[in-house]
């Protein structure tokens, strides 16, 4: 997201234990098996990978040793060779405005670059031939047209530089404004995985130069359309009787919605009816007014991850792009993919 904050999930491992055995031996003390002694866990434990060793082996590298993108442009309808570097500008400028504080668009790079990685290491384009595209429904904004020399320079200062989390490329998630705090993945995006390590509910760090529709919302939206979302979202009903927040998360997002008295994921409805209308679900208020629903609430976007204008905020402190970053995800390491 642009100016006003225009704005994926590894899960972490779970531990197991075991219990010692029972019968003849029970009065003497548990042995390890030999499999799960230290000295062979240190054996046998895969080595974390390094950041290098995360660029997908799919993508081909140029001359500069730089791995190359086949991105599919909506606009053109064609199948465009671009190395990463070339592609990011435009997604940058996509994304963030070109006169930003320059840390903050070097963090914004850095997301982006990890996001890329990420996706094609994860992901197969729905443009056969492609690699990734250009279309927002699966990839990041693209404005071309939005590059200017700061946007480059941000691009160039972070060449190669992506975000290692304990030896896996993590989802890059960011948004425009969290309204406070930041969300984790199962809080702001319903994720169904285990959570991430990286995900964490902290301050956004955000200030007053924040535009106010970003800050603060207000929304409001017809029966038909509450019942329409409501049932994309995986609850049908026949009429609007009641709505109310159900549950919150962490960070005070309404996790689900009480809609006629059922229950519906409150991420899901959100996308359904709009999510630049009902902008977060870090909702202050909800009420039926004359047969339509009136929503107030605080941010703009999922919550997880950076906060764009929180960014801004940071880099304008003196903050750089590392630390802007790693205020936002946790555990992670920012290192060169290439040079």
């Amino acid at each position: 997201m642009k100016r006003i904050g225009l704005a994926l999930m590894l899960a972490a491992a779970l531990l197991t234990t075991g219990c010692a055995r029972r019968g003849a031996d029970a009065g003497k003390p548990a042995l390890p098996m030999p499999e799960n002694t230290p000295a062979r866990l240190e054996m046998t434990a895969e080595p974390e990978r390094t950041t290098a060793e995360l660029v997908p082996d799919k993508l081909t590298r140029g001359g500069d040793g730089v791995p190359l993108l086949r991105v599919y442009d909506v606009d053109t309808e064609r199948v465009e060779e671009l190395s990463v570097e070339a592609y990011l500008p435009s997604v940058l400028a996509g994304e963030m405005a070109g006169d930003w504080p320059m840390e903050a668009l070097k963090a914004q790079a850095i997301l982006a670059r990890t996001f890329v990685l990420q996706f094609v290491s994860q992901k197969e384009s729905m443009y056969e031939g492609a690699d990734i595209s250009t279309d927002i429904r699966e990839a990041q904004a693209y404005d071309p047209d939005g590059v200017n020399e700061r946007i480059r320079e941000a691009v160039a200062a972070t060449r190669g530089m992506v975000l290692n989390a304990g030896g896996e490329l993590p989802y890059a998630w960011f948004h425009a404004h969290s309204g406070g705090l930041t969300a984790r993945a199962k809080e702001g995006l319903d994720y169904e995985k285990a959570e991430p390590g990286y995900t964490q509910c902290v301050s956004g760090m955000e200030d007053g130069d924040a535009p106010p529709e970003a800050a603060m919302w207000e929304a409001d939206f017809t029966a038909e359309e509450v019942l329409a979302a409501a049932k994309e979202a995986g609850a049908s009903m026949p009429e609007l009787t009641s709505i109310a927040v159900g549950q919150r998360g962490e960070s005070g997002r309404a996790t689900t919605l009480l809609i006629a008295g059922k229950e519906v994921s409150a991420p899901a409805f959100r996308i359904a009816i709009g999510s630049t209308k009902m902008r977060s679900c870090l909702l202050e208020s909800i009420d039926m007014q004359d047969g339509r629903v009136v929503m107030r609430g605080r941010g703009y976007g999922h919550g997880v991850g950076m906060s764009q204008w929180g960014a801004y905020a940071m880099a304008k402190q003196g903050k750089t792009a590392q630390e802007i970053v790693t205020h936002y995800f946790a555990g992670v390491k920012i290192d060169h993919a290439w040079k």
